[in-house]
């Protein structure tokens, strides 16, 4: 399974019903299983994102799949990145020769 991280802000939707976010969030943990996406974090913060998430999916295209239906539903925008672990990147910089 590769890993994603994903930071959010609240859209103006997503802000006016803030009271309902951990109720949301229980929803996007059930509706990730849908897609093949198992949301392994997801921390409420401080600073220049409102959350970020920690996902594992099969592939980008599971993830993506799961991003747009979540987006679609007007609460938070989002950014998505690959992270790769400690021996993803031995493998990875092992390439290089």
């Amino acid at each position: 399974m590769a890993t994603y991280i994903t930071i959010c802000n609240f859209t103006d939707q997503g802000i006016r019903t803030v009271k309902e976010s951990i109720k949301r969030a229980d929803a996007v943990k059930a509706a990730g299983k849908k897609f093949g996406v198992d949301m392994t974090q997801l921390y409420w913060t401080l600073g220049s994102y409102d959350l970020v998430a920690v996902f594992e999916a099969k592939d980008e295209k599971d993830v993506t799949a799961f991003g747009l239906a979540i987006g679609s539903q007007g609460n938070i925008r989002t950014q998505t990145m690959r992270a790769f672990n400690k021996k993803e990147m031995v493998e990875i910089i092992g390439k290089l020769g």
